[in-house]
Order: C-alpha cells, then structure tokens, then sequence
C-alpha cells in the first residue's frame, strides 16, 4: 500500500490495543477504516492475524 500524501509503503503499526497503518516515509498514520477501500491482498493477510480492529 503506499501513502496518499508521499506515496512511500505503509507498514502495519501496532500499539497496545490499537493497529494504524503508517508511512516509511513521511511517517504519517492511518486508522484503519480510512484505508480499507484501498488495502492490497498483501494487507490484508497481515491484518487477518488481530482478532479485532478497535476504531478510535
């Protein structure tokens, strides 16, 4: 997946009891529900293993 400001790769980003998605880049995070729409196959299988995505 890559960033809508820089367009570098997001990495997954887990933190305590929250999952973002941040850029290599510019370092810019993500919640999940802002991204959906756009993750690849790649994406998905990583997130497939947390049992629940918390949107705060």
């Amino acid at each position: 997946m890559k960033c809508k400001k820089c367009s570098a790769e997001l990495e997954v980003h887990r933190m305590c009891r929250r999952i973002r998605m941040r850029c290599t880049g510019c370092k810019q995070e993500y919640q999940i529900h802002e991204v959906a729409g756009d993750l690849d196959e790649k994406t998905e299988k990583l997130l497939e293993n947390y049992t629940a995505l918390i949107y705060d």
